[in-house]
């Protein structure tokens, strides 16, 4: 049997920033930035915040030093883990790992920026804690692997995300490989997360991310001060993989382990939606800019989607069909098509329209279907294939690596340009772009406290009296 735990425990506690390669140096500074946006903009645009600050309030979470992103106020650690990681999904415009089929960066990147700043570690040291909580959620996501558990009804980003999330903490503290092992069994008495949210647009999607951020916070910490988890937490005959999916690979999480990086097929969203429509997005753009369409001529709208992508985005027809809140819009392949098709533009303000007239007509003609011939690309390209009747003709497109995915990432300039969407409406342009420029430099930093204190807004001066 693979020694699982163990292995990714001695590769948790022995990584190092300076013996990682170049792009992965690189990359992992990009997708900071790309979720140091997403926790912005979701402190501030989403309708879930108010009450989970309230509860977090409640909870006695809110009364320390740590920082939360797009916010004056400070949090406990654990406060700023639980929140930090549910604005983080909140829109969901955070990363994706296709094979994985999950968001490593939500629950790992939260957890390993509260260790730090209880620590005060230095940026070297996060960058390498958060490149070992992405090996971690990623691998034992391959390793279940993620098709399997979504159909036992698991949310892998927030169940194997727990224990990314304790891997990037447990490294930021310092941890040896027995206490990571330790922290991998006590993150296994806690790692959960539920699809149930698709029966309603619940909430409970992005809360349970952060959850799984606050969760491996605690085992790294419940580890560090000598609690003992549950060994072979990962491989053994009650642990996560087997308890989890009903036909594991354990051996998987191990491939290349070291030499070959999950992180580096991890894409980000030009569009904050799920990610299984964004290939037919990219189509639909594509048509309307090539042929000047307009909504008015479209008689119907095939979206061609792999199986997985059907049950998220593409079924049931008449619920996708007619999305009544934002996170069914976000899973509505209909509505993200129809806004590329009709507006020439797909973005976080996009949600505003979900209930336009002239989008809900052209919603009604859009019908996902399973395509064998972009399932047969899938997980290798997360494809889609467009195909418009319009004008008495029909017109074709297939789009076989969206925007965003690792073969096809976004510049620089692009990140920063999306970075500035989101962020410039709560920091103001000038100070957004000390936010980035300081995130991109992390590795030079010295803590985290700089970089930190850049995400809080600053407070108007009122007079007295007001």
């Amino acid at each position: 049997m693979a020694a699982v735990t163990r292995e990714l425990a001695a590769f948790t506690a022995g990584i190092r920033y300076e013996t990682l390669p170049a792009e992965v140096q690189e990359r992992t500074r990009f997708l900071v930035l790309d979720l140091v946006g997403n926790m912005l903009r979701g402190r501030h645009d989403t309708e879930s915040t108010a009450p989970l600050l309230a509860a977090v309030r409640s909870l006695g979470l809110a009364a320390g030093s740590a920082a939360v992103f797009g916010d004056s106020a400070r949090y406990t650690p654990a406060g700023a883990a639980l929140v930090n990681g549910t604005t983080a999904h909140s829109l969901d415009f955070d990363d994706t790992h296709a094979a994985g089929t999950l968001h490593p960066g939500a629950p790992v990147i939260p957890a390993a920026l509260a260790a730090a700043e209880m620590v005060g570690a230095d940026g070297k040291t996060v960058l390498a804690a958060i490149v070992a909580g992405y090996e971690v959620t990623c691998r034992l996501a391959l390793s279940l692997p993620g098709g399997d558990h979504y159909e036992r009804g698991y949310h892998p980003t927030a169940t194997c995300g727990a224990f990314g999330g304790a891997a990037a903490a447990a490294r930021v503290f310092g941890l040896s490989t027995e206490q990571v092992e330790s922290a991998f069994g006590i993150a296994l008495s806690q790692a959960a997360g539920s699809l149930q949210f698709l029966n309603n647009g619940a909430w409970t999607k992005r809360f349970q991310v952060g959850w799984s951020a606050l969760n491996g916070l605690t085992a790294a910490c419940l580890a560090r001060e000598g609690f003992r988890g549950a060994g072979e937490a990962l491989e053994g005959r009650a642990g996560f993989l087997r308890a989890y999916a009903p036909n594991p690979k354990p051996e998987r999480a191990l491939q290349g382990l070291g030499s070959e990086w999950e992180l580096m097929e991890t894409a980000v969203k030009p569009y904050p939606s799920c990610r299984y429509g964004h290939a037919n997005v990219d189509a639909a753009l594509a048509l309307r800019a090539e042929l000047g369409l307009k909504a008015e001529e479209i008689e119907s709208v095939t979206m061609g989607l792999p199986n997985k992508g059907m049950l998220l985005v593409g079924a049931p027809t008449q619920y996708k069909q007619n999305p009544q809140n934002i996170v069914d819009g976000q899973f509505s392949g209909p509505f993200v098509v129809a806004c590329a098709l009709a507006r020439g533009h797909f973005g976080w303000d996009s949600y505003a329209w979900l209930q336009d007239p002239d989008l809900r007509t052209l919603m009604r003609k859009i019908l996902p279907q399973e395509d064998a011939e972009v399932e047969a690309d899938f997980p290798e390209y997360m494809s889609g294939k467009l195909t418009v009747k319009a004008r008495g003709q029909t017109f074709v497109k297939k789009v076989n690596v969206p925007k965003g995915e690792p073969a096809n990432f976004l510049t620089e300039q692009e990140l920063r340009a999306k970075f500035h969407g989101l962020a410039d409406a709560v920091l103001g342009a000038d100070r957004a772009k000390q936010l980035a420029d300081a995130v991109l430099n992390l590795d030079k930093a010295s803590d985290v406290h700089g970089m930190l204190r850049l995400g809080a807004p600053m407070m108007a001066a009122r007079l007295a009296g007001e």
